[in-house]
């Protein structure tokens, strides 16, 4: 399966090391956030990696909902804790809950089906930032910390109309951002289309937190930092290739 080179599995339990979750992010999902650096300070494995991998064991149901509990370091030991047949959950060897899932309807374990799923959500969950929240943040004149940018994955959400399907693609549909204060909410809604016809739809939810009155300028040099450096990470991959 193509998730094989960003963890590892043993004993019925898994784990990242720093290079398999930057790589994922930069690699599959397009996601340079600077906490998926591997020399971060502030490191965490990035949450659609949690969600590809459960994804990957439990199948894919008509319906489901993932919240996200905690931030994930390297190393973890973590396993998948079936609590029903409805519910299922990322846990590390303490019980601490990483990610919940809740789902509902008929069930695909088609392998194919997975993948082809799984990296068309995380690609476009990955053009979050500057593609979707750029334009946000410029309506409602409110931005993120650009010196340190923090926007925290709290939930996603997903229904198919069915699920006799074979290579869906990810649509983004709308998206808003509800400030209140310092704290705001982004939400990305998306749809799932197989030719003409949409078979599926969702939503993904992200905090930030620490909002400030918006400066051109700052966010500027924000987006120009994040074109740098997944240049230069492009860059070293082709010569390293």
């Amino acid at each position: 399966m193509f998730l094989s080179p960003y963890f590892s599995c043993s004993d019925h339990q898994f784990q990242f090391t720093r290079e398999q979750a930057s790589h994922f992010a930069k690699k599959v999902a397009g996601d340079f956030n600077p906490i998926h650096d591997e020399d971060s300070k502030r490191f965490c494995v990035p949450g659609d990696l949690l969600f590809a991998v459960l994804l990957k064991q439990q199948g894919i149901s008509q319906k489901m909902r993932f919240d996200f509990a905690g931030m994930v370091g390297d190393g973890i030991a973590l396993n998948i804790e079936q609590k029903c047949d409805k519910e299922a959950a990322v846990v590390d060897g303490n019980g601490k809950e990483y990610l919940h899932m809740s789902r509902q309807g008929d069930v695909s374990h088609d392998a194919e089906f997975i993948e082809h799923v799984v990296t068309n959500y995380v690609q476009f969950s990955g053009m979050n930032f500057p593609h979707i929240m750029v334009p946000l943040m410029e309506q409602q004149q409110a931005m993120i910390n650009c010196q340190r940018p923090l926007v925290i994955y709290e939930s996603m959400e997903v229904e198919f109309s069915r699920l006799d399907l074979h290579k869906p693609e990810v649509v983004f549909t709308d998206a808003t951002f509800n400030v209140d204060g310092k704290r705001g909410v982004v939400t990305m809604n998306f749809a799932f289309k197989e030719g003409d016809e949409v078979v599926g739809t969702g939503s993904k939810r992200m905090i930030a937190t620490g909002l400030k009155p918006y400066e051109q300028d700052a966010v500027d040099d924000l987006v120009d930092r994040f074109n740098q450096r997944k240049a230069d990470f492009l860059a070293k991959f082709k010569t390293a290739a």
